[in-house]
Order: C-alpha cells, then sequence, then structure tokens
C-alpha cells in the first residue's frame, strides 16, 4: 500500500540557488532572523550592518537582491538605493526595502529612490521568502535572457520595407517599389 502523502499539491520554482542576496540592517537580530528565514532558498547570503558597509559589499561582490533597513546610522537605506539605481553597473540589482515606517511618504519617498518592493517589520516569514523568490525568478530570468547568445539583427531586406510613421510601421509608398523594378 502506498502511503506517500498527496495532500500538498508540489509547486516547481526555479532554481534561485545562484543567486547572491545581501541583507542590510544595522540591528544584529534582524539579520540573523532574515538569515535563518532565506537559508532555505540555497542563496550565498551577506551580511552589512549599515549604508556604508552595504555600498562596499555591492562593490565588492554584487548582489542579485539587496534587503534593505532604511533607517540606519552613517546612511539611510532611502541613500543606498538611490546610489544602487544611479549607477549604471548596480541597476539592475533588486532593491527590497524592509522598514518599521508607515507613513505615505516613507513608501513615496522609497518608490523615488528606485526600490523594487517594500516590506513592512516585523517580517513575516512566509511574505520575505515568496517575495524574494519572485523576484529573484524573474531576475534569473532576465540574467538567462542577456546571455541567450548572439543578438540576432533583422535582415536589411526586412528593414527597408518598413517606414516609421509614429505609432504605426507601414510598407513604404508603391513608387518606390516601381522605380527600383524599372531600374532592375
Amino acid at each position: 500500500m502506498d502511503h506517500s502523502d498527496t495532500s500538498a499539491p508540489s509547486t516547481s520554482h526555479a532554481d534561485v540557488s545562484a543567486a547572491t542576496i545581501l541583507l542590510v540592517d544595522d540591528n544584529q537580530q534582524n539579520l540573523e532572523l532574515m538569515e535563518a528565514y532565506l537559508e532555505d532558498l540555497g542563496c550565498t547570503l551577506h551580511a552589512a550592518e549599515d549604508g556604508v558597509a552595504a555600498i562596499e559589499a555591492i562593490e565588492q561582490c554584487t548582489p542579485d537582491l539587496v534587503l534593505l533597513d532604511v533607517m540606519m546610522p552613517r546612511m539611510s537605506g532611502f541613500e543606498v538605493c538611490q546610489r544602487i539605481k544611479a549607477q549604471p553597473a548596480t541597476r539592475d540589482i533588486i532593491v527590497i526595502m524592509v522598514t518599521a515606517l508607515n507613513e505615505v511618504g516613507d513608501f513615496e519617498r522609497a518608490v523615488e529612490c528606485g526600490t523594487n518592493d517594500f516590506i513592512a517589520k516585523p517580517v513575516d516569514k512566509v511574505e520575505l521568502v515568496s517575495r524574494v523568490r519572485c523576484l529573484l525568478e524573474l531576475r534569473m530570468q532576465q540574467r538567462m535572457g542577456d546571455h541567450v547568445g548572439p543578438e540576432v539583427s533583422p535582415r536589411a531586406s526586412d528593414i527597408d520595407g518598413l517606414t516609421d510613421e509614429g505609432d504605426r510601421i507601414m510598407p513604404p509608398p508603391q513608387e518606390d517599389e516601381e522605380s527600383a523594378e524599372s531600374d532592375g
């Protein structure tokens, strides 16, 4: 008799174990808690205890995702996020702000800085893991798309027949084809 558990449907997730996550929080207990929550993802986890250390860590090893506390000494999470998103080499890093702030102005400021998402403190394990996994899966797909193969260029003959007319692509006027045929 088969006693295997079939009550829970299996959900298939993309492998995110190749990803690197930087955890940034000035509270050591928060760092340890987030590390414990995320360890099952199999990702490489790095930690920084303030914004300045976060910038240094990003320069040494560009992470795929940064979990970023907002209220920190030396440099706030807002400043860190703004710096990450301002640099071409780091602007694609996913930034999730983790904050106890809950004013509309705080969320607006986070969006203006370029954050990809936010999670409210106290952090819920299921919410944290599901958001991180979802955004990392998108990041991994984006990276795979960046390295699929040589860029395919359209043939000149495919481009010649199209004229940009604002928001529509239209064939060239008939007279161009007729004059080309009479020349040949």
